[in-house]
């Protein structure tokens, strides 16, 4: 054999074996973010619980806290289920801040207090926001994992090439707000 045939082996050989790592990577790529976008979709049912849910205690409020209700009803009024994920991350924020809120002035209302559907409606938010706590810390596992495919040696590269991007935590972005928060208690339940 001549040393042009092996040398043109060695080359076939590397080039296959650069594609394999490359169809490698990028399929590590695309199931990242299938896992991110089914974590964040699991998140989303408890979201959308929790929105569904809404209207049931703006109604309940309404008739101890007008002022209060109505607030809160702006905040979901703003929900935008078509948005982009990190532009729904940060409207999922502002009505988790308008439910605490609400639920904190709630308290200056006894008769709202002692209201059972109204505690009913507590019980069933405490719920759902421990449902939603679960999801959202594995909806951020799976975006740490594709981040870190995403910027790391030599998926990076990869990633470049084929348009991956950074995916959004879903974090709490004001300080005020990472303070541990019972919401069990907060509610009287």
């Amino acid at each position: 054999m001549g040393m042009g045939i092996i040398v043109t082996i060695i080359v076939v050989v590397g080039i296959l074996l650069l594609g394999l790592g490359v169809m490698g990577m990028y399929n590590g790529l695309v199931r990242g973010r299938n896992d991110v976008e089914e974590a964040f979709s699991t998140m989303d049912v408890y979201l959308k619980k929790r929105h569904d849910m809404i209207p049931n205690l703006v109604a309940t409020v309404k008739a101890y806290a007008k002022h209060e209700a109505e607030t809160l009803e702006k905040v979901i009024m703003a929900r935008n289920e078509s948005a982009p994920m990190a532009e729904r991350i940060e409207q999922e924020k502002e009505i988790s801040a308008g439910i605490r809120n609400l639920m904190v002035r709630c308290e200056a209302y006894p008769e709202l207090k002692a209201n059972t559907n109204f505690l009913h409606l507590q019980e069933q938010l405490v719920e759902i926001e421990g449902d939603i706590e679960k999801s959202r810390r594995y909806y951020n596992g799976t975006a740490r994992q594709q981040n870190n495919r995403v910027q790391t040696v030599p998926t990076n590269i990869v990633a470049n090439m084929f348009g991956f991007e950074k995916v959004p935590y879903f974090q709490v972005d004001d300080a005020s707000e990472r303070k541990n928060v019972d919401l069990a208690s907060a509610f009287g339940v």
